[in-house]
């Protein structure tokens, strides 16, 4: 596999955590700490505000994972600071960008690593940042040879490389897929920390800003089948999953959408339709699932809701949400599963531009599986997605650029990474 050469070659650290000291870098860099000697050579340090803080996170680290890192190198930067983030860049081949909401704080990273050719991987999934940061870095970025990836979490890698997948096992022309996610905790109860909590309410308030940004992306319309997925009701009720279902208000439409644009426009290949839902357990949880959310959605039009959202999460979301986070033990008990239900054309067409005059008459199902979602499953993709970058340029999309994961890592090793460290990804 080629390495990352050019803007990175002279560059001290292979992967730098930015924002080690929040509750998921915390995480990321204990999954750092545990596959560092899977990688031969790989060099790594933590970054944030605070020394003593970033020197507790290694302590930490070290007492989860059971390995030596007090020599691990610590660099001092906040986004406060435009010249400390520049230093930061000049010394990493790729940064591990962990400091979120990114409304909020993501661009004064993605800016310097363009700026500097440095990789970003981030685990945001917040489409109005998403969406922003392809509009205004994705030129630049190119022109710097920085790969500028988004959404390298539980948001949206087992989406859009399980998209990605279920397409490529598919003996046909792929038409719809539709994804079916499904959470489980274990006897300790889950939990969310308020980080997402925070970037859910200002991703909700300012939803109306994506029809502006779409305009501008989707200049010109991606061509698609006349035989559209059914559509669905609020509330359905799957056959295929045997499960009541809502859909699935994440950032997993907002990416794989992209990706099928990236899909036609670069690779020449036919684009699909995508909706994502959720697998509920019963329709009573359906229906309170529903109250929360219409609750959550009114609060956030207004700025006195939002403020109290902010100052009470546990209280608002039923005690799913807090400053603290979920304990260890509910972490180390959860697991997700994203089924994948796709439906096309046996016959499959070259030309681009010529549409099926049949219906669809194949169907493939598919599924993803891993551990916890937001504290065990997104360090396992990030920190893969990083590696990626970093080993296999050659199997990246010329140039670099603001990408999501699918199109920058559907030619390269990532699901067979993923695989081995249990995200698994299989056709039923």
């Amino acid at each position: 596999m080629a390495e990352v050469e050019d803007s990175t070659a002279k560059k001290v650290y292979d992967l730098v955590i930015f924002g080690a000291t929040g509750f998921t870098g915390q995480y990321v860099v204990e999954e750092v700490a545990r596959i560092a000697d899977e990688e031969a050579g790989l060099t790594w340090a933590i970054a944030g505000r605070t020394m003593s803080k970033l020197q507790k996170v290694l302590q930490e680290a070290s007492k989860q994972t059971g390995k030596e890192l007090e020599e691990i190198p610590i660099i001092i930067a906040s986004v406060e600071n435009a010249d400390s983030l520049t230093e930061m860049c000049k010394q990493a081949k790729v940064v591990l960008n962990c400091v979120g909401p990114y409304r909020f704080f993501g661009e004064q990273m993605v800016r310097a690593c363009v700026e500097n050719g440095t990789h970003h991987v981030d685990i945001s999934g917040e489409p109005q940042f998403l969406e922003r940061m392809q509009l205004d870095y994705h030129e630049n970025a190119k022109k710097n040879g920085a790969y500028i990836v988004g959404t390298c979490g539980f948001d949206s890698i087992p989406a859009d490389m399980g998209v990605t997948f279920t397409r490529d096992k598919f003996d046909g022309d792929l038409n719809s897929v539709e994804a079916y996610v499904d959470f489980k905790s274990g006897p300790e109860g889950a939990g969310v920390h308020y980080g997402t909590w925070h970037s859910a309410i200002y991703g909700l308030a300012h939803s109306g800003e994506l029809g502006a940004l779409r305009k501008r992306l989707y200049k010109t319309p991606v061509p698609k089948s006349k035989h559209r997925p059914p559509k669905r009701s609020v509330v359905f009720y799957s056959k295929d999953v045997d499960n009541w279902c809502l859909p699935f208000p994440g950032s997993d439409k907002s990416v794989v959408n992209r990706t099928q644009k990236f899909n036609y426009e670069v690779l020449k290949e036919r684009p699909l339709y995508f909706n994502a839902y959720f697998r509920m357990p019963s329709i009573f949880s359906t229906i309170l699932l529903m109250i929360f959310a219409i609750m959550f959605g009114i609060m956030t039009k207004f700025s006195f809701g939002v403020k109290l959202l902010e100052k009470y999460p546990r209280f608002f979301s039923g005690g799913k949400f807090s400053h603290e986070g979920p304990t260890r033990k509910q972490v180390a008990g959860g697991s997700f599963s994203m089924t994948f239900v796709g439906e096309g054309y046996s016959n499959k067409l070259e030309n681009l531009d010529e549409q099926h005059t049949e219906k669809p008459d194949k169907k493939i199902i598919t599924k993803v599986t891993g551990p916890e979602a937001g504290y065990i499953a997104t360090p396992i993709c990030m920190v893969q997605a990083a590696l990626v970058i970093l080993k296999e340029a050659d199997k990246l999309p010329e140039g670099g650029g603001v990408l999501t994961p699918a199109a920058a890592f559907a030619k390269t090793s990532l699901i067979e990474r993923l695989d081995k460290h249990n995200v698994k990804f299989q056709v039923l």
